[in-house]
């Protein structure tokens, strides 16, 4: 063989495997194996390069973190799918396509597809010329966020297909996180002393919006595709004129056939049925089987397979006329309450927590489900001890159903009723509830639960961006003293961090070092991290744009306050109650005595005036000089508003290398754009 024809022999041999492993979970070499063909790709490639290839396995590897993503507006809008519960409603929408549509066949049956609803998040793959070069989320429908580079280690996903249709088209189906990763993860998690990820589809929804493509590829997404749709040249979303394009299904059963000879994983359960009658036997079977399978599936999708047929049907501006979603019934089992236990969360809202005796449903192990507050106890009569149905609403949250009282023993033996407690059980301190409010609360600022949450919140990415402060890290630093309030972590000793476990000399340094730069964030970041009920990043940022400084804010009235954009007569009694609250004030002294910067004229000596109130940005490619974040941030610091995308109100579009197809619709509309060099330009010198 010539080096290019093992290249591609190679490549193919890959993929097949990878296609083995990822997608049927039947792999036909061992792990060895596989490495070994990998070794002589990258070594063939090596002594090569220019026959190297950016669809190549090799490729397949976790590009650096990003700063967000871009919204992209699709081409064919999205559209959810209209439910049906029953039996009864999967008649009754059989009976409505027969009459749109009139006569079907002789035999009457309307030719249908049933395939496995998966439990993931939607997603979009547009191929050009068999080469992956985008994915999009569903979003709301119309847009989505492109994610592409956390598509790109998603190894079920080929970078190259097998053939091609036409020069570009799109696949649609979902993304997915496999049961046996997702145990993986939380046996990692426990093991780490994080908190567990409630369940497979929030996780896979989770992963697929984190901006480090490295932490995308070590979760293990699994992904199934169900839709082909043909695209005119390039990116430009706008569909192809089928009079151009031959050869393509005529049925959504060859559809499927055609994605699977491409290449793209698709769920192998899927059946062609001849009337609904044979649909409601696939629906039966599945509700039986469901927890068999490696990944989640919360129902049947019906799709009539005459694609002809499903233009006839059209769509009502929601849901195609032609599909419909059967939802699986939700399980319930029963088994006996153990004991009632307390947890307190950030804002000091307690909320009761059932323990139960361990049970399997929805395919997994419960032993906790959520009793929302004393209210719900009392209303269900719930007692420790009882026997209860429970269920998983919406097969993903626990709760208790009811309670089968005809179980419940009589006289002294009976079970008491719960009685919320009058303490707080992490501090002691006396427990209140708001008259006119369902939830009990603890008000002690000093509370350790409410510290734990309270620092894990002030840390995170959105708030004070403290990186490696997690939550194994801030249990620590409470549970032993080291950090009593907000305030303390800006006095933290080097040794005393270097005794905690899994903190050697570089993490200490590295957290010191982040701490330290996380006092010169902006005052918008540092009020949403102060972790105010209802306070959350838009109503900071109006905020701080209206009061622009900690003091003036402090010092605000409640009818004041109830005058700031998107901030209501709610937000605005939540921030008098906190800054009203002594012990508050002083923790703020204490943090502008750490250094803390709490003003707009303190963070950037330039937004002492709002040079760009007024004016909307919108950002496309990639900046060499500044960080997304650090663009929408100055923006925004300098009263200005970032959107996802250009329209009639756009006043810049600032564009970075590899802008997308938004430069053309800001010219269509007369937008002012701007480079890199002049939009910095801009943020020093204002609208002059």
């Amino acid at each position: 063989m010539t080096p290019a024809e093992r290249l591609d022999d190679l490549r193919r041999k890959i993929r097949h495997h990878e296609e083995q492993y990822y997608v049927y979970n039947d792999p036909e070499i061992i792990d060895a194996e596989f490495d070994a063909l990998m070794r002589e790709l990258s070594n063939v490639e090596n002594e090569y390069p220019e026959l190297a290839t950016p669809d190549s396995p090799t490729q397949r590897v976790a590009g650096r973190p990003i700063d967000t993503f871009e919204t992209v507006q699709h081409g064919t809008a999205m559209l959810s799918l209209e439910n049906a519960y029953t039996e009864n409603d999967l008649l009754e929408f059989d009976e409505r396509v027969k009459k749109i549509v009139g006569e079907i066949s002789e035999t009457g049956l309307v030719p249908y597809v049933a395939e496995l609803k998966i439990d993931g998040l939607s997603i979009s793959l547009t191929y050009e010329k068999g080469q992956f070069v985008r994915g999009v989320t569903r979003g709301d429908g119309l847009r989505g966020e492109d994610v592409t580079s956390n598509v790109r280690v998603i190894k079920s996903i080929p970078l190259r297909l097998a053939d091609d249709l036409v020069n570009t088209f799109e696949v649609r189906g979902e993304i997915f996180l496999p049961r046996h990763s997702f145990d993986r993860i939380n046996k990692e998690r426990n093991r780490s002393g994080q908190a567990l990820f409630a369940n497979p589809r929030n996780t896979a929804a989770g992963t697929m919006r984190n901006l480090d493509p490295e932490k995308v590829l070590r979760r293990g997404l699994g992904a199934f595709v169900y839709q082909l749709i043909p695209r005119a040249d390039g990116l430009s979303d706008q569909p192809v004129s089928e009079a151009a394009i031959s050869d393509l299904p005529k049925s959504h059963a060859e559809t499927l056939e055609k994605l699977q000879q491409l290449g793209l994983p698709i769920e192998p359960h899927w059946r062609r049925c001849d009337g609904i009658e044979s649909v409601l036997t696939f629906c039966r079977e599945w509700i039986e089987n469901r927890y068999s399978l490696q990944f989640g599936a919360d129902g049947v999708v019906i799709k009539i397979d005459d694609l002809e047929l499903r233009k006839r049907l059209g769509s009502t501006s929601k849901f195609p006329r032609w599909a419909i979603a059967f939802k699986f019934p939700t399980e319930q089992v029963t088994t006996r309450l153990l004991r009632i236990e307390l947890k307190v969360g950030r804002t000091g809202a307690v909320t009761p927590i059932a323990i139960l005796d361990p049970i399997r449903i929805g395919g997994s192990t419960i032993q906790l489900a959520t009793l929302h507050n004393e209210q719900e106890i009392r209303r269900k009569d719930i007692r420790p001890g009882d026997m209860v149905v429970v269920e998983k609403g919406g097969d993903v949250i626990p709760k208790i159903v009811k309670v089968i009282s005809s179980l419940r023993p009589s006289g002294s033996s009976a079970p008491r009723s719960f009685l919320m407690p009058k303490n707080c059980p992490e501090c002691s301190v006396r427990l209140h509830r708001p008259e006119g409010e369902a939830i009990t609360r603890c008000i002690n600022t000093s509370c350790p639960a409410k510290l734990r949450r309270s620092l894990t919140h002030f840390a995170c990415r959105r708030a004070m961006n403290i990186e490696g402060l997690g939550e194994s890290l801030v249990h620590q630093l409470v549970g032993r003293g080291l950090v009593r309030e907000l305030s303390d972590l800006y006095t933290l000793d080097r040794l005393a961090l270097e005794g905690l476990d899994r903190m050697g000399k570089r993490s200490v340094t590295k957290l010191l070092d982040q701490i330290e730069r996380s006092k010169k964030n902006s005052f918008t970041r540092f009020l949403f991290g102060l972790g105010i009920r209802h306070v959350g990043e838009h109503a900071a940022q109006f905020l701080t744009q209206t009061y622009n400084s900690i003091d003036a804010l402090m010092d605000a009235s409640l009818e004041s306050l109830e005058t700031v954009t998107e901030v209501g007569p709610v937000v605005a009694r939540s921030v008098r109650v906190f800054f009203d609250d002594a012990e508050n004030r002083s923790l703020i002294i204490r943090l502008r005595t750490a250094g803390i910067k709490m003003s707009i004229a303190d963070t950037n000596p330039s937004q002492k005036t709002q040079t760009l109130k007024g004016r909307v940005f919108v950002l496309t490619g990639t900046f060499s000089s500044v960080t997304r974040n650090q663009a929408i941030h100055a923006i925004e610091d300098l009263g200005g508003k970032v959107s996802a995308s250009v329209g009639k109100k756009t006043t810049f579009l600032v564009i970075g290398d590899k802008p997308g197809s938004k430069a053309t619709k800001a010219r269509s509309l007369g937008v002012k754009i701007l480079n890199e060099v002049e939009f910095c330009e801009l943020l020093e010198h204002g609208n002059n």
